[in-house]
Order: C-alpha cells, then structure tokens, then sequence
C-alpha cells in the first residue's frame, strides 16, 4: 500500500475576485446565483459564497464559441 499525499486545495475566489476574473459586475454573479441562469458552481461557507478557479475556467471554457465557417 502505498502513502498518498491529500489532494492541494484548490484556490477560491471571492465574489468579487471571481468577477473581475469572468470580467462582469459582482452583482451580475448574485444574480445568477439566484436565478440559476448560468450553470456556474460556487460554494457556500456559512454565509460567503466562494468560487473554485476550475470551475470559473470552465465556465469560461464552456461559453467561448469558436469561429464559425459557412
């Protein structure tokens, strides 16, 4: 059996961290988060709210659209 290190914790980025970094308002977050409209995962700790930085790249990874050739 062999030891295994526990997995680094993953950077969290405030809300307003997480805005600057999707380049949006702060608020535009809050509204997503209680209307549901992006499917952008964020975590709760008591009463902050946290974003992982994989999810926020993905986020971003899944919302950039290519060129299109017609």
């Amino acid at each position: 059996m062999t030891h295994q290190d526990p997995p680094l914790r993953e950077q969290l980025f405030s809300p307003k961290s997480a805005a600057k970094y999707l380049g949006v308002v702060e608020n535009t977050l809050s509204v997503w988060r209680s209307t549901g409209r992006y499917d952008l995962p964020y975590i709760k700790v008591g009463r902050l709210v946290k974003y992982r930085l994989s999810d926020l790249q993905a986020f971003l990874a899944r919302n950039t659209k290519g060129e299109t050739h017609e």
